[in-house]
């Protein structure tokens, strides 16, 4: 169950600012972000070795990408397609609306459920693959703060956003020009859970069933004609109250 928070602010410098941690098992093998793809030598994400895809992962256009699974669908199926496909496909595209027409017309039976999050420094959007749904749903993601786990975005019914998006809410905004990023890394780093539900609940996961935090990413677009449309992207290969946040 991974979780990515997205801020939303039109007109702002950095209209769209965005931290996800990913959640995995932890014998499954990966490669940090870099251009691994010779036939998409813009795309730059992380890389699943299991299945060749990608969770999270920026285009030189500006557009991110990235996949969370929806509640009971971890791992993969051998009668499904990868849906790490999904983020590599998404960043084929030069903007985020392009992207998300594209997704919208998807085999929904095709992948396990999946949440899926596109955006660039205009639009953001939530392309979902609802269990037993026959359709794929592309909704926007309104301005403002946003945070999205297994479930649907602020569900305050999933124990982890309803711990930790009032923290969100609260804290200092992320600079990212000045590349202070303190009280988001600090809640990204936090391993408190709810005691009814365990550990999954917690932000950073860390657990003695072979599942946790595996890495973590720092991601800001700058508006609009900006030198630096790729933005700002940041990766810690490994759970973010141990590991360090390096450029990508």
């Amino acid at each position: 169950m991974c979780s990515i928070i997205i801020l939303r602010r039109p007109g702002h410098a950095w209209p769209l600012v965005v931290a996800a941690n990913r959640d995995e098992m932890l014998d499954r093998s990966w490669d940090a972000p870099d251009r691994h793809w010779p036939d998409r030598p813009e795309v730059i994400a992380g890389r699943d070795r299991l299945a060749g895809g990608s969770w999270f992962g920026r285009n030189d256009h500006g557009v991110f990408a990235a996949i969370l699974n929806r509640e009971g669908s971890l791992g993969p199926s051998t009668d499904k397609r990868s849906r790490g496909e999904l983020v590599l496909e998404a960043l084929d595209h030069p903007d985020a609306a392009a992207a998300a027409d594209a997704l919208a017309d998807l085999d929904a039976n095709a992948y396990r459920s999946f949440n899926l999050v596109v955006g660039d420094n205009t639009d953001v959007f939530h392309v979902a693959n609802r269990a037993r749904a026959n359709s794929i749903a592309v909704e926007e993601v309104m301005p403002g703060l946003s945070m999205l786990t297994s479930q649907e975005i602020n569900d305050r019914r999933n124990a982890r956003i309803d711990l930790y998006l009032p923290q969100f809410e609260s804290a200092d905004v992320p600079d990212p020009e000045s590349g202070d990023w303190t009280a988001w890394r600090r809640i990204l780093s936090d391993n408190t859970s709810d005691p009814a539900v365990g550990p999954s609940s917690a932000m950073c996961i860390v657990s003695d069933w072979g599942f946790g935090t595996v890495s973590s990413t720092l991601l800001a677009f700058p508006a609009p004609g900006s030198d630096n449309p790729a933005g700002i992207y940041m990766f810690a290969p490994g759970r973010p109250d141990q590991a360090d946040y390096t450029p990508v």
